[in-house]
C-alpha cells in the first residue's frame, strides 16, 4: 500500500502531462480536414468502444466543444488509448456539421 502511495504523484503528473498533449492535438485536428481513414477508424471505434456502455447518440447531440471534454472524459475513464481517442473525435466533430 505505501508503494502505491508513493506512486500517486508521479502518476497525477503523467495523466496531466498525457491529457495536455492529447488537448493540443484535438485543438489541431480542429482547422485541418479530417483524413477519411481517421474518420472511418474512428467511426469503427466509437461503435465499439463506446457502445459497450452506453446507448449510442447522435454525433449532432454535441458540439465539437461538448465532444471534446467527453472524449478526454472517458479517455481516462475507460482507458482508452489516446489515438484511438482521437480517432473516435475526429469521427465525432466531423459527424456532428
Amino acid at each position: 500500500m505505501r508503494k502505491i502511495n508513493a506512486m500517486l504523484p508521479f502518476l497525477a503528473i503523467a495523466g496531466f502531462v498525457g491529457f495536455l498533449s492529447f488537448g493540443a492535438a484535438t485543438a489541431q485536428q480542429t482547422k485541418e480536414k479530417v483524413d477519411p481513414q481517421q474518420f472511418a477508424r474512428g467511426a469503427k471505434a466509437w461503435a465499439k468502444t463506446c457502445a459497450r456502455c452506453h446507448n449510442m447518440r447522435s454525433a449532432q447531440d454535441n458540439s465539437d466543444e461538448e465532444w471534446h471534454v467527453d472524449v478526454t472524459h472517458m479517455r481516462v475513464r475507460g482507458n482508452i488509448p489516446g489515438d484511438v481517442a482521437r480517432d473516435i473525435e475526429a469521427f465525432l466533430r466531423a459527424s456532428n456539421k
